[in-house]
């Protein structure tokens, strides 16, 4: 008679539910790897990222570098990564079939341009190593057995005991994933939105909705924060990748604020104010009898520009040679160190990313297994690890995950 064999249960159909339980089977065949979804569907967040086309990772393949657009985790996933990177992630995909596209602004897609075939390879790789996924079937509670087995209560059958567990499940909410570490004894860092656009009611804004610029500078001086990069005009304020990452590494002070508070914005990217009073006094002198609201010195959208000469107080008509030195010193505030006043925050698309989560002291980031409970695994959003826009977070979800996966499938006696 054949031993029975070993069970690895893993809690989630995300992305790094899969992977963890995908690298769990091919690393031990002998393994029974069970994964549980509480939903009728799997891989959503994998559907609808970057508008249904799916933001694989980034193409970043230094470990230190990448840490480095992880506003939590960063000093923990620096060895995972040398582990498990961008590289590994792309051939992974590459070997089944899948090729990714980096774009210019270092993102990685398929090249399909569609999430589906990223979801159709990762369940025909759970299906081709065995990995039996369960829909609708929600693990209310889970529980540590004196045997060193893990008793895992879904739904309302009977329960399920598993030789070892990953948690996969996701953050955001202090129920599921959550709610089941902490009864293990973990601790749960405090949860807060991260990447989401800002709400401003400004006439210097209004009616310019999808006007965009392409390098900025933005902070919010009393909490020491300030990013770069492409902004975004919507109909209720400001996104874009300068407002996400703000708002990615703002994200618990930003909410004890209640997302009210002034954001400063330099127009000219890494120009100071003197620097910008300076060429705008060179253009005076060549422009001559041409309008100010007609041309200007900086590459703007003439929108915009027409909106900063306004808010200086200039009439847009009025001729550079005419401009007195105050008009220019008051156009060189607001396109250097315009301030708005943030009063709220919607999130981003599908960009539903969350801080906080199992506290990341409490892991062995080497096996991505817990400190408190022997056979007890975490990877993904569970974690209080979160990344900035562009595939960071997804590419934790793999690495987490692989790491995970191929602990959990070394044999225990």
């Amino acid at each position: 008679m054949s031993p029975k064999k070993q069970t690895v249960a893993v809690i989630g159909g995300g992305a790094a539910g899969f992977f963890s339980a995908i690298a769990c089977a091919e690393a031990n065949p002998n393994l029974r790897v069970v994964l549980f979804e509480k939903s009728a569907g799997i891989l959503r967040k994998v559907r609808v990222s970057g508008g249904g086309r799916c933001n694989v990772t980034h193409a970043c393949f230094d470990p230190a570098e990448l840490v480095g657009h992880y506003p939590r985790g960063s000093r923990e996933l620096l060895g995972p990564f040398y582990a498990w990177q961008p590289e590994d992630t792309i051939e992974w995909f590459r070997s089944r079939g899948v090729s990714l596209k980096t774009e210019a602004d270092g993102r990685l897609f398929p090249i399909t341009d569609s999430s589906s075939t990223i979801i159709d390879c990762l369940v025909e790789a759970a299906g081709e190593h065995g990995v039996d996924v369960r829909t609708q079937s929600d693990v209310r509670s889970a529980s540590a057995l004196p045997n060193g087995n893990f008793a895992l209560s879904v739904g309302d059958e009977a329960v399920f005991e598993a030789d070892r567990l990953i948690v996969a499940s996701g953050g955001g909410k202090p129920s599921g994933g959550l709610a089941l570490a902490k009864s293990f004894g973990h601790s749960i860092t405090e949860l807060a939105p991260s990447l989401f656009t800002f709400h401003i009611d400004d006439p210097r804004l209004a009616e310019l909705s999808g006007v965009s610029v392409g390098d900025v500078r933005v902070s919010c001086q009393e909490m020491g924060l300030e990013q770069s990069g492409p902004m975004l005009i919507t109909h209720w304020g400001l996104s874009g990748p300068a407002i996400l990452k703000l708002s990615a590494w703002g994200a618990r002070p930003f909410a004890r604020k209640d997302y009210r508070f002034e954001l400063h914005v330099n127009w000219c990217g890494d120009l100071t104010k003197a620097a910008v009073r300076q060429t705008l006094t060179e253009y005076k002198r060549g422009a001559g009898r041409g309008s100010v609201g007609a041309t200007g010195p900086f590459q703007l959208p003439k929108r915009i520009w027409q909106r900063l000469v306004e808010a200086a107080g200039i009439v847009p008509q009025s001729q550079w040679a005419q401009l007195r030195q105050a008009e220019l010193s008051d156009l060189s505030e607001q396109l250097a160190e315009a301030r708005f006043h943030v009063t709220g925050k919607s999130m981003n698309k599908e960009e539903f990313v969350t801080c906080g989560g199992v506290a990341l002291n409490e892991i062995d980031f080497k096996r991505m297994e817990s400190r408190l409970v022997s056979g007890l695994y975490f990877a993904g959003e569970v974690l209080d690890i979160d990344g900035v826009t562009g595939g960071f977070n997804f590419q934790a979800a793999w690495t987490t995950g692989r790491i995970a996966g191929t602990s959990a499938a070394e044999e225990h006696s």
